[in-house]
């Protein structure tokens, strides 16, 4: 089988990555399916230590620093994360490098009896959309036998959708950590804040640590509950451990930031080539879980968080193609994460006039992102990513117009960043947001893809 092959036998299994509307929390479903497969592979998934990241907004950025620490601290280190920007191998790496071609053909080919094994049994079973292994579930059992294979001692997860239910939940974390949680997947979650938080706290586990990220007070509500009765310590950011900026540094600039964080068994001196206010909450949510894998007996100094905190990479998220124009381009997709990328670019980034190239998924909240996005009084440039999910510009221009607002459409992401490439003086900004398809696409355009 060559990667070619691969990729066919991957994306035939269903991919709700590419739908709307697929519930997993409805009663009957589980993860039985997934954990027989893995148990036909001889359990890859309880080979390596385990940090386990669930959460709305910067589950991400979080699970890239813990891992960029532990490579420092010299472990063999696997991260996982979802969604990918350019190539699928993005989400399975190991010690920073992504999985390759042929390594990924090789593991299809060799885990693929006993994903047939898994899929033959659950046609044999009545609720079929309970016992079908999906797409996601198959890259999450190919990460764990990956990982195995190249001896991993710490993997890294970040949980794709939810927590309770998601393919990742099978490991057993020695961290479990809950990122900030909003609103976002409500079809497939839940409509309220609380229901989202109960999806995302299945991650706890009895006894556990949780590093649990500044909430808002429903969904903390939910967390600290779930704690409770699993007899879990949560461990608040925000309050156990903090941050600031730190004296006599520059406290923020388009390319790195400075600032302090206070852990409970030291403090950082942290400087991170991440832009973004909310990169220092991230960092000390994933200093706050280093600690504890620290406590537990791994092997983490304040020297190794110092610096694999300057070596993390994590693209699209806040970050500075070019200037004069600024080009800036964020993967914000939900209404929280939006009202956040409008106070950065008050807060941090001049600019005379905004033209804003915005294109979104179609599930997603788009009267909601662009009510936040209006404070920003930009003239805007819809645009529709290869993504099938991918609204139409045509609805996206229909909320500005309703607020009086120069909106235009483009036929594709690439087409709308010339356009506003084209209209941009020197002093003008240029943001391109609404999803991380869209983002990806102009990382393309611009050259700034992520290579090997």
């Amino acid at each position: 089988m060559d990667y070619g092959e691969a990729l066919k036998y991957l994306f035939g299994f269903t991919d709700y990555e590419a739908v709307s509307g697929a519930s997993f929390t409805r009663e009957g479903y589980s993860l039985t399916h997934v954990e027989e497969a893995l148990r036909c592979l001889g359990s890859p998934h309880l080979a390596a230590r385990t940090v386990h990241i669930a959460g709305t907004k910067g589950k991400g950025s979080v699970a890239a620093m813990v891992a960029s620490v532990l490579s420092a601290a010299g472990y063999r280190t696997g991260l996982y994360t979802s969604p990918h920007l350019h190539s699928l191998r993005e989400r399975i790496r190991v010690e920073g490098r992504l999985i390759s071609q042929e390594e990924l053909a090789s593991l299809v080919s060799e885990t693929q009896p006993c994903l047939e094994k898994t899929a033959a049994a659950g046609e044999c079973v009545q609720q079929l959309s309970s016992s079908r292994l999906t797409f996601f579930e198959v890259l999450t059992i190919l990460a764990f036998a990956y990982f195995q294979k190249r001896q991993v001692e710490i993997q890294v997860l970040e949980v794709g959708m939810g927590g309770r239910l998601d393919a990742t939940n099978v490991a057993r974390p020695q961290v479990c950590v809950i990122t900030p949680v909003s609103l976002d997947h409500m079809s497939v979650l839940g409509g309220s804040l609380a229901e989202i938080a109960r999806e995302k706290a299945g991650i706890i586990k009895p006894g556990s640590v949780v590093v649990v990220a500044p909430q808002e007070k429903e969904a903390a509500a939910v967390i600290a509950k779930t704690c409770r009765a699993k007899g879990a310590r949560p461990l608040w950011v925000g309050k156990d451990v903090s941050w600031q900026r730190e004296g006599g540094s520059p406290a923020h600039s388009f390319f790195h930031q400075s600032f302090l964080v206070r852990g409970e068994r030291a403090d950082y001196a942290l400087e991170i080539p991440l832009a973004g206010d909310f990169q220092r909450e991230n960092a000390a949510v994933a200093v706050a879980a280093l600690e504890q894998l620290a406590a537990s007996g791994i092997a983490v100094s304040p020297r190794d968080i110092v610096q694999g905190m300057k070596e993390v990479v994590w693209p699209g998220r806040l970050q500075v193609l070019r200037e004069e124009p600024l080009l800036l381009v964020d993967g914000a997709h939900n209404v929280a994460s939006v009202k956040r990328l409008v106070e950065e670019i008050k807060n941090h980034f001049p600019h005379e006039r905004i033209f804003l190239v915005l294109g979104m998924s179609r599930d997603k909240d788009i009267v909601g992102v662009a009510e936040e996005l209006a404070a920003l009084s930009p003239r805007v440039i819809a645009a529709r990513s290869k993504h099938p999910r991918a609204a139409f510009p045509e609805v996206i221009v229909a909320e500005f117009a309703r607020r009086n607002m120069a909106a235009e459409t483009a036929g594709s992401v690439a087409l709308a960043l010339q356009r506003a490439l084209a209209l941009a003086g020197r002093r003008d900004m240029i943001c391109l947001t609404g999803s991380l398809f869209a983002v990806a696409e102009a990382l393309e355009e611009t050259g700034h893809a992520l290579s090997d």
